[in-house]
């Protein structure tokens, strides 16, 4: 076991398959894990197709990918709560538990973290073998198997975003964007009780899921005008909107459709540089406007929805791929082919 195979994006819209050493456990506290699915995202999707997210540049040649289960092969010698063979769950942050924001608990705006597959930080797991912190690695019950597990990581944003919100029983929410992180949202703000949910994306067939999901309400953008669709179902406007795509007409809806006094909860990573609204309705609605940077500490809470069966993200696996035919998996969900919702390399 001196070789692996890895993948790097070489260019825009270019991949090759390495073989490079494995890595070799270097600190006390690192496990040696073997790669078991990783799940596409749609951040390495804008490093496949444009090579950055806005000041985060690829250097080629870069491996992306954070969405991962895994299997322990070898432990630290400070190594505590595994054994070799234990299958885990990956938080793809890493943090140094020491600046300012760690020591309030915010490790996901953590001042020194490394994030999987981020340029400049480190590179991501879609490798065979990889070398992470023990603190990241979450023990999978028997009822998690490792697909559902490399997908809860989306889950856990959705979880984390729906914390953000102030009140969701009997709210009328908007979720603008049905992809797996709009779908996310929905699942667990479903667990909240709310009172309506209206969700939105581009694609016919996401809202198509989205309604099969439980949104008692998805329309298409292009096909529907949303605002007074909307409004007519809900006169008193909307307590929460989170924005999932990305993009700036989601965001303009948003204002549109939020209450005096609601919230915008912005999740979507744009490929853009600059959002913008209008500022003179945001103040005379006293919105509040959230972001949502990843998740924080939201896994041990999602991998326990997801075992308990609240929540099944097995439905977001629409395709998988081998390591073989990864580019063909990054082109499918790039460009939206064949109804993909979540796309996952088998290694």
């Amino acid at each position: 076991m001196n070789m692996m195979q890895a993948v790097k994006l070489t260019g825009i819209r270019k991949i090759e398959i390495i073989e490079e050493p494995v890595p070799v456990i270097k600190n006390p506290a690192d496990v040696l894990l073997k790669v078991d699915v990783v799940g596409i995202c749609g951040s390495d999707v804008h490093y496949y197709t444009t090579g950055r997210i806005g000041s985060q540049i690829v250097e080629y040649p870069f491996t992306v990918g954070h969405e991962f289960s895994a299997t322990i092969v070898e432990l630290g010698t400070g190594c505590k709560g595994f054994k070799p063979g234990d299958r885990v769950a990956i938080d793809p942050t890493i943090y140094c538990g020491t600046c300012e924001q760690c020591l309030k608990g915010r490790y996901n705006t953590c001042l020194h973290q490394k994030f999987l597959g981020c340029p400049g930080q480190m590179d991501g797991c879609l490798k065979e073998y990889i070398v992470m912190p023990v603190h990241t690695c979450y023990l999978l019950p028997p009822s998690i198997d490792q697909e559902a597990a490399a997908i809860c990581e989306p889950l856990t944003i959705g979880c984390y975003a729906v914390d953000k919100v102030s009140s969701m029983e009997n709210s009328r929410i908007g979720i603008f964007g049905s992809g797996p992180i709009g779908l996310s949202v929905l699942n667990t703000s479903l667990l909240k009780n709310p009172g309506k949910i209206f969700m939105t994306d581009m694609l016919d067939y996401r809202c198509d899921l989205a309604r099969s999901q439980g949104a008692d309400w998805a329309g298409n953008p292009q096909r529907v005008d949303c605002i007074p669709e909307i409004s007519s179902q809900a006169p008193d406007l909307l307590d929460a909107v989170f924005e999932c795509c990305g993009q700036q007409e989601a965001l303009d809806q948003a204002v549109e459709l939020v209450k005096p006094g609601g919230e915008i909860i912005i999740v979507g990573i744009p490929e853009f540089d600059r959002f913008s609204f209008d500022a003179h309705k945001a103040r005379r609605k006293e919105l509040t406007i959230k972001q949502v940077r990843r998740q924080n500490k939201s896994e041990e809470k999602t991998l326990d929805l997801v075992a308990k069966g609240l929540v099944d993200p097995g439905y977001l696996v629409t395709h998988r791929f081998p390591l073989s035919q990864v580019q063909k998996a990054f082109d499918l969900v790039a460009n939206y082919e064949d109804e993909v919702i979540k796309a996952l390399i088998i290694l």
